[in-house]
């Protein structure tokens, strides 16, 4: 999920995308928007019997779908989809209460990433807006062709099992971190999930970044806070950093860590943009630099851009144990990729591997 990304395939391949909505407005809205002169087409359906007799004709290199449609449901679709004929799925979805957690179901489900549904903006919005949409509907269309990551072309093979296996924890870490700071974009609630429900209650204390729109990320904290052992809740102003607990930033405010004495907690600051994104990954682990310093660990994980890789260089460089995904287990090998890039990691893992990783605290 993302608000702005930087990451995307070569933009002169053609990419055909189908847009189902049951929404005539939002129909219009998209055919007239997203096509560009790079190649990207739009054609639209009002529901998924129209859009499965749409494929039959002409397959498109990704749909972009709503949730909530009449005779056959979004997430029935999009099972569909993923078990027969696994064209990648951006799911566009409104805000309100029960469009967040129906996208977040269909994350679970195999959708390569989630996008607010556009609303009546001024002209400069929505050229940002198709922007966004288009650099997120090419690197999904990037996943299948081979352009991107190798398990973004198995998630859409195969939906991501409902209980990710975790890996092995250690019985007595000799060096605990106090806290863990995690960054992620596309593909991330996905891997919070398998990281998170690999944990155990008495792990550090954790603060997260991921690129979501406002309102989505409480629905995601509610999300994994029903799916794992530790508590997870949206960070507020103010709280703790406790073990056992994971805070996550609010889809439109920074978050950063605070120190006051042994003890840490966070605040939340507006604000413009920073590396492209509010929340921002880099405002995190640069705060966690200065705060934290040696008995911190930072991660960065699968995602567009390269948010988070400056913050990571500057806690390596402040003595923190720095994690960064592997290529073969991101869905996006963007932001993990330029923090290597850089210099920033100190250790390159698979996603099954952070769980025990964080546990196990700084290698001696």
């Amino acid at each position: 999920m993302t608000t702005q990304a930087a990451f995307a395939p070569p933009q002169s391949r053609a990419i055909h995308v189908l847009a189902v909505d049951d929404s005539a407005v939002t129909r219009e809205l998209m055919s007239r928007m997203l096509p560009d002169a790079s190649g990207l087409t739009v054609e639209v359906a009002a529901d998924p019997v129209i859009a499965i007799r749409k494929i039959r004709v002409k397959r498109p290199d990704v749909i972009l779908l709503d949730l909530q449609l009449p005779r056959i449901d979004g997430l029935t679709f999009l099972r569909h989809l993923m078990a027969n004929d696994p064209i990648p799925v951006v799911v566009c979805s409104s805000v309100a209460d029960r469009g967040t957690r129906l996208a977040l179901d269909a994350l679970a489900e195999g959708a390569f990433d989630v996008l607010g549904k556009p609303q009546r903006a001024a002209a400069g919005q929505i050229e940002k807006t198709a922007a966004t949409f288009r650099t997120v509907l090419r690197a999904a269309a990037g996943a299948a062709s081979g352009t991107s990551s190798p398990s973004s072309q198995r998630a859409l093979r195969s939906r991501p099992p409902a209980s990710p296996p975790r890996a092995p924890l250690a019985v007595a870490p000799a060096r605990p971190f106090r806290v863990v700071a995690i960054g992620t974009s596309t593909g991330g609630p996905q891997a919070l999930h398998q990281i998170l429900s690999g944990l155990e209650p008495d792990c550090p204390g954790i603060v997260v970044v991921q690129h979501m729109p406002a309102t989505f990320t409480a629905a995601l904290a509610r999300w994994l806070d029903e799916r794992c052992r530790i508590r997870v809740k949206e960070a507020e102003q103010g709280d703790l950093v406790e073990p056992g607990r994971a805070l996550v930033a609010p889809g439109d405010r920074h978050l950063m860590l605070v120190r006051s004495g042994a003890r840490f907690s966070v605040a939340l600051a507006d604000g413009p943009n920073v590396s492209g994104h509010k929340p921002s990954v880099d405002v995190l682990f640069k705060s966690v630099a200065r705060a934290a310093r040696a008995s911190a660990c930072g991660v960065i994980l699968t995602g567009m851009g390269a948010d988070g890789a400056q913050g990571l260089a500057e806690m390596r460089a402040a003595g923190a144990h720095t994690l960064g995904q592997n290529e073969a287990s991101s869905v996006v090998y963007g932001m993990p990729q330029r923090a290597f890039e850089i210099g920033a990691v100190e250790r390159v893992v698979d996603l099954a591997e952070v769980a025990a990783a964080i546990a196990q605290g700084r290698p001696g």
